[in-house]
Order: structure tokens, then sequence, then C-alpha cells
């Protein structure tokens, strides 16, 4: 009988590879094929086909050194759920200058215990405005000004050698309005049109503008754009200058698929799924996490494991609890789709957590997480290249005796400095009237507290500062998944004011914590580089910076070391005696693990009979490297403290 998965396959020349691409076939073939039947109905077989071939065409242009790390994969599919994975995201221009520069300081990121590097955008984008780079001009093409596509397939190549893996954003929403296939649409090539979701008056986009919300109502208000070469307004979920793709066409999928393709030969490990909760479009709804976006994340994650098994795929989904679970996969998409996904809403707790000193609306928030596939992995964050939008829901609000709409008003007020006696130094974003919603920028350290202290002179406020820096992120490291450092935080840079003297940057202040690397102060830290002639850093900021950086280097060592924090595991919450404490317990084949966050600058009192019923009389306290007993009484927490304590076997 014929395999009807495999009965189209195309050719190859060495048996080797017809075997091999054949056995994956009959492994992932039926997931690609049942998601395209999902979405494209009666045009799924010839689809099919036509994937196949894109399929067959990327893998007899794998290279040898790829396929190599494609079977090293295939044997540790856990490699992106290790407690040596280490992220590190950054611009390449704000961390080097250019890719080749990159590459020229790959010792600070392996000093840090960086596996993982993430390069925001550098894919090609419009001239002028381009959100930040995520308006692709061209897909295949890197930014001039970085370089060129053999720079980043050469860059990839020295990463690899190192143990690092390259992560690149791929932006699976919209393009640029420059884009070749818009410049086709606009000159009346219907092939091109049906890329873009088009419509010849009002009747439509008013119809959904009903359900839609505003992604960013200061500077691109409305979803639609009118184009008069197309004669039409078209779908433009975030700028003007960037025209959503029309996924019902099957046409775009291809598309998509054989960039993805390309992408993974240069040796791209991680494709950042940029926007991926917008691209189905459903009347009647927000248009976000529609079912067809699980269904379409599927077919290109089976695809992408016939040809680079290698390549890993992660959601960038800033969405509820209830919706972020889809996109590590439930139901028939359990484990099918992507690999890793951002907890945005830990990031978001744990700042909640910092300004309020009180745990108990992360303990409602996290508890209410669903459990993950034990495949896949979470992306854990302190600070990220956007800003803060606080999406606590009304509904954990109330469970933890709270105002959801005041909370989210206190948080903003906050960070933004407003407060009476905050720490904090951020900046409004996207400021929406009609709610009071106010997101907020600002760097790590600003919002620690750190740009403040360092004003004050206070030693006492910049002890606090660091502290909470180092709270923050041992949270991160502990929670499970791949901590992402953002570029600067490991040396506690503060707010970069100066994006106001740049026309492209004016309008939008998250590029105050977009800021470019600190070689100077990374040199007087760490002794990398050269130190800079004349003067030097202020002893109160290089000793926090070096506080900062060897408190981050001492987590990453621990962690790597502590077999608890596999992503495979869960962490999950344990009802905390003191507000001011937060609790996570891993129960591990080797023990169970509880940790506990002080997220107040106060000592606080922990009742070892709490403990002992988790982790026995005595524990290793993996952060310290001190053994405890619990025998005593009471255990005392000293404020901003972080125990991460195990089960002695």
């Amino acid at each position: 009988m014929t395999n009807t998965l495999t009965s189209a396959l195309p050719a190859f020349e060495d048996r080797d590879d017809a075997d091999t691409f054949r056995l994956r076939v009959e492994r992932y073939g039926a997931d690609l094929r049942e998601s395209l039947g999902a979405v494209y109905g009666g045009q799924a077989e010839s689809l099919y086909e036509r994937v196949l071939g894109i399929m067959g065409a990327g893998f007899a242009a794998r290279p040898r050194e790829l396929r190599l790390l494609d079977e090293a994969r295939l044997l540790h599919q856990d490699w992106l759920q290790r407690p040596e994975m280490i992220g590190y995201v950054t611009y390449a221009d704000r961390f080097a200058g250019t890719l080749a520069g990159v590459g020229e300081h790959l010792d600070h990121l392996e000093r840090l215990g960086v596996t993982y590097l993430h390069l925001m955008p550098l894919l090609k984008p419009r001239m002028g405005e381009n959100d930040g780079g995520y308006a692709v001009v061209d897909y295949r093409q890197v930014r001039p000004d970085l370089g060129s596509m053999d720079d980043l397939e050469r860059l990839a190549a020295r990463l690899r050698r190192r143990g690092i893996s390259l992560v690149v954003d791929l932006v699976l929403n919209h393009v640029a309005a420059e884009h070749d296939w818009a410049l086709r649409a606009r000159a009346g090539d219907p092939k091109y049109r049906d890329y873009f979701l088009v419509f010849p008056d009002r009747n439509r986009p008013d119809a959904y503008e009903r359900t839609l919300p505003e992604v960013f109502p200061d500077f691109a208000p409305g979803s639609f754009t009118w184009d008069d070469a197309l004669g039409g307004w078209v779908w433009t979920t975030f700028n003007t200058y960037q025209w959503d793709l029309n996924w019902a066409n099957p046409d775009v999928l291809c598309e998509l698929l054989d960039v993805i393709l390309h992408l993974a030969n240069k040796g791209v490990e991680v494709l950042r799924l940029d926007a991926i909760a917008f691209i189905w479009k459903r009347l009647g709804t927000a248009c976000q996490n529609e079912p067809e976006v699980h269904h379409l994340t599927q077919a290109l994650r089976a695809a992408v494991r016939v040809v680079a098994p290698a390549v890993a795929f992660k959601a960038e989904a800033i969405v509820g609890p209830a919706d972020l679970i889809h996109y590590l996969g439930t139901r028939e998409h359990h484990g099918k789709v992507s690999d890793m996904a951002y907890h945005n809403s830990l990031m978001v707790q744990l700042w909640s957590a910092l300004a309020s000193r009180d745990t108990r609306l992360t303990e409602v928030a996290l508890t209410a997480f669903r459990p993950k596939p034990t495949t896949t992995t979470w992306g854990t964050y302190v600070r990220c290249h956007d800003d803060i939008g606080w999406a606590i829901s009304d509904e954990d609000a109330r469970r933890a005796l709270l105002d959801g709409h005041a909370h989210r008003g206190f948080l903003s007020d906050f960070y933004s400095g407003e407060y009476p006696g905050s720490f904090a130094r951020g900046l409004v974003f996207q400021y929406n009237p009609a709610t009071n919603d106010r997101r907020i920028s600002g760097s790590l350290a600003s919002l620690a507290g750190l740009e403040s202290a360092l004003q004050s002179g206070d030693h006492w406020q910049i002890d606090d500062a660091v502290q909470r820096i180092l709270l923050l992120h041992a949270a991160v490291m502990g929670f499970g998944g791949v901590p992402l450092l953002y570029m600067g935080d490991e040396l506690g840079m503060l707010n970069d004011y100066s994006y106001v003297d740049h026309l492209e940057h004016a309008r939008d202040n998250r590029w105050a914590h977009r800021p470019r690397m600190d070689w100077a102060l990374a040199a007087h830290v760490v002794g990398e580089g050269t130190r800079p002639a004349g003067g030097d850093v202020d002893p109160a900021r290089r000793d926090a910076a070096r506080r900062i950086f060897d408190g981050l280097r001492h987590l990453v060592a621990v962690r790597a070391g502590t077999p608890h924090l596999h992503a495979s595991v869960e962490s999950r919450v344990i009802p905390s005696p003191d507000a001011r404490l937060l609790l996570l317990r891993r129960d591990h084949p080797l023990g169970a693990m509880l940790q506990v966050y002080n997220v107040s600058e106060d000592d606080v009192e922990l009742s070892c009979g709490m403990l002992r019923a988790h982790v026995g009389l005595a524990a290793d306290e993996r952060l310290s490297g001190y053994e405890y007993s619990l025998a005593p009484v009471a255990l005392m927490v000293g404020g901003y403290q972080a125990l991460w304590l195990t089960q002695k076997v």
C-alpha cells in the first residue's frame, strides 16, 4: 500500500538523503497535512505536495555542518530546556555596530555564560520609520549598515563553535509597504494584491474596527490605511507602513516557509515568530489568538522538523494566560507548535510585587497558568526591548482582593516615578485617555531604583537597587525556562535620554531603554577592551555595575549546576504565610526544590516547620553554597534575598 504522506516526495540523488527525508515525513507529515486541511480545506492536498517541494529544496540545500547539528539535536531534544541555557538579547548595532563587530565581543557573552544570542530585528527594513526594524522590506537581506547575509552566516558559525545558538526575528503578520510583494500589488498584479487584505470602502474595515484593540493609539490609531495605488483600504494593525499579510492565501504560507528554511540554512537556530497572535483575521473578534494561528504554526513547525530539526520556534505572543498556553500546544496541538513562548505574566507580576511589596496577586496570577507540555519551555525575562504593559486581569485582581483598574494605575504611577516614595524612573508610553492605560518604558536599572539612588548618592539606596536587580534575575532564572538577559542589564545601564536627539527615535520613548552598549563601563568593570583615555567612570556607578555583573555570573553558574531547573519540571506557587515572600516549588526526580523570594527591603521571619514540609530537616541552599539546618523554629529571610533550597538526598 502506498503511504499517502510520502507518495509525492521530491527525488534526491543521494539515497541516504532520500531515506532521511522520507523517514522524517513519515514522522511529521500527518501533522503537516492535518493542519493544512484545517486551514485550507479543499486546497490542502495540492498544497501539501507544493509544500513538500519547498521542503525538499531546503533539505537539499542544507549545509553538512548544520545537518550534523540536526542529528545532535535529535539525540538531545531537550537542548532548550537545560539549566545551562542562558539567553542574551540585543540589537546588533547597539551592541557592537555590525554583525562582524558582534563576533568580536563573544568573550563578553561567554564570560556571562550565554548559550543563546537573540539579535533583535536585523533583516532589511524600510528606510526611515520602521517600528524598530519590524517593517521588513526584504527577508533575504540584512540591514546594509549591519553587513550582509554572508556576515550573518559567518557569525552564526562562530557562535555555533562556542556553543551559542543564534536567534533571529521573523515578522509573520506583516511586511513593509515597500516590500516587493506590496510594490507588485500596487502595480496592479492580482496575485500579489491577494497577499494583503484590501477593501474598496470602509464597510468591512468599520465592521472589524468595532472589536479590534488599538496597538499604538498615540501615533497609529485604527487598523486600516487608505492607499491610492491600491484604490482601497489595506489592513495595517501596527503602523500605516506595515501591511498585514493575508494568511488565508496559501501563497503566503509557501513564501514564509521558504524564508524560514532559507534562514535555517544560514545557521539561525531559533526563530522568534513576531506578532504571531495577529496572523488570522475573523470578523467580530479581536483578530488575535484565532484557532487558525495554531494550525498554521503546527504546519510550519512540522515542515521545519523534516528539513532542519535543529531549529526551534519561539512565539512572540504577549497575551493572557488562557490564550498563551495554546502557543505551546493544547489538545490536538499539544507540543506541536512553538517550542518556547515568552512568560510575559511572570515579568509583569515581579514588577507588581516589587512596587507593592506584596506577592498575593503574583500567587493568584501564576496559579492560573495551566501546565505546559513537558517538551516546551518558557522564555523568562525581567526586561525586554519593548514597553511594559500592565497585563493584569480584573479577575486575577479581584481574587487578590484588589481593584484591577486602580492597581494598574498604581503601577503606572509608581514606575513613572509619580507615586510618592517611588524609587523608579520610567517613562509613560502610549497613554490612552479613554481607558487611562499607560504603559511604561525604562531600563531595568532605572526602573529598579539605581538611577535615582546614584543621583542621591545614598549608598543604602544603591545597595537596595542592586539587590532588587539581582532578586529579579534570581526569580526568572529559578522559575524554569530560558532566562533572557537584556543587553546592558548586566552592567546596570540606565535610561538613555538622548533618544530625543534622533529624529527616527524621538517619538518613541522605548529607545530610552535601547542604549548603545557602554564598553567603557564594561572595561572598567570586567576588564574588557581598552579603557578610554582621560577621566574615569563614577566610582559609585562602577561599583554597582561590578556587583551586578558578578552577581549575575554567580546566578548563571549556580543555575547551570542545578538539575532541578530543567524546564520539563514546572514551578508551582506555594501559598506564602507572609505577603512579602514568594514561594515556588519544583518537584524533580532528584528531590524537591523550594525557592523563596523576599520582594521587600524588610527582614522577614519564615517558619522552618513550613520549610521542612517541603525539603526536610536539612537542605542545600544553592545560591550561598551552605547547608541549612531547618530544625530551628524560624529562618530570617533578608531584604531582597533569594533562597534556592534543595532537598538533601
